[in-house]
């Protein structure tokens, strides 16, 4: 059996509940005036916070990104005037948001005392009734209903909080634009080893071989001997230009309509790229004419158009048509008809809208 243990004084008496202190008004509680005043000041920072979010948009584009302020004596270095300003606008406008929402809560929201019951875990249909009651009365006492000027004020600098967010992610980088639908390969342009760089000819290639290859553009010179291609533009262009070359009996290949003439001797030219995810595939089993990706084991019958035949890939390899120049060496007609690269949906779209225009 337990018992309740009561605070006592030395005279043995309880203590009393001490209450609350006396309520302290505000100045805005007792001066409508004062309570005006404090309205127009937050409503002034919610609008300077827009205008230093415009003002950051503005210098993004405005300000020369090698342009330098606070140069040391030597003229050698300084801070970058682009970094500076868009700091200095998103940092200002954030600073003032938060101030005025602060001084909205201090100054103008309700200020009296509530006193909260300790209550069980659960919680009962009549405590959640309160608890909505509370948050609506909340709402009332916070004047949002009637102070359009701060609300509107806040919500236009709130809204344009998105502007930098837009800018920035803009910044990331260029927007690919069509480029996911084409290669570098261009018409008469040879197919070369991919290690040596050799172009190939037909006779090089025997029947049930396999081999890696790539655009010659990757390996030709300007007159200057400098490369035509170099940096990031080579491993961009490889990504999505690598193919394989394999040649089987011609009374075996099955090609579809219209890709009669796009073999040479029985050797046909495919993208390197997995359909699925896109992964490098080069694992040929030449007695079935199948290509296998080593990733998640999608397989192609290369001999009847590089037709998905297992796995998850959605699409057939994309086929480049080849040819013969002058001087016999293999050499590709167009670029790939299809999209190279793994099977998005916005990528089949765009796919639909490519059969539809050479149709």
């Amino acid at each position: 059996m337990t018992q309740e243990l009561e605070k006592t004084t030395p005279a043995g008496d309880p203590i009393a509940d001490p209450g609350l202190p006396e309520h302290q008004y505000r100045p805005q509680d007792v001066d409508p005036a004062q309570e005006k005043r404090t309205e127009r000041q937050i409503a002034t920072m919610f609008g300077v916070a827009t205008l230093l979010l415009l003002g950051f948009c503005v210098a993004y584009f405005t300000i020369d990104q090698d342009a330098l302020i606070f140069v040391n004596g030597a003229g050698t270095g300084g801070w970058s005037a682009m970094n500076f300003t868009l700091g200095l606008t998103l940092g200002g406008a954030l600073l003032l948001i938060g101030t005025g929402i602060i001084q909205w809560a201090k100054k103008l929201m309700g200020d009296h005392e509530i006193i909260e019951m300790r209550h069980p875990a659960r919680s009962s249909e009549e405590d959640r009734s309160a608890v909505m009651a509370d948050i609506n009365a909340g709402i009332e006492e916070s004047g949002i209903g009637r102070r359009p000027l701060i609300r509107n004020s806040l919500l236009g600098a709130l809204g344009a909080m998105g502007l930098p967010a837009i800018v920035m992610l803009r910044d990331l980088g260029p927007l690919p634009g069509d480029k996911l639908m084409h290669t570098v390969w261009k018409p008469g342009m040879r197919v070369v080893n991919d290690v040596s760089g050799q172009p190939i000819r037909p006779s090089d290639v025997e029947v049930g071989q396999l081999v890696n290859g790539q655009p010659a553009i990757f390996f030709e010179t300007d007159d200057e001997g400098h490369a035509v291609m170099h940096g990031h533009d080579v491993l961009n262009a490889k990504a999505k230009a690598a193919v394989i070359l394999v040649r089987m009996r011609p009374e075996d290949i099955t090609p579809a309509e219209g890709r009669e003439n796009w073999g040479v001797d029985g050797i046909l030219c495919y993208s390197k790229i997995c359909t699925h995810v896109g992964c490098p595939i080069s694992l040929w089993e030449q007695q079935t004419h199948h290509l296998l990706c080593p990733c998640h084991q999608s397989t192609f019958d290369l001999a009847d158009n590089g037709k998905v035949i297992f796995g998850p890939a959605y699409r057939p390899l994309p086929q480049l048509p080849l040819a013969v120049d002058e001087e016999g060496y293999l050499v590709a007609v167009s670029d790939f008809p299809e999209i190279v690269g793994p099977s998005y949906s916005f990528l089949d779209r765009d796919q639909k809208k490519l059969d539809e225009e050479m149709a």
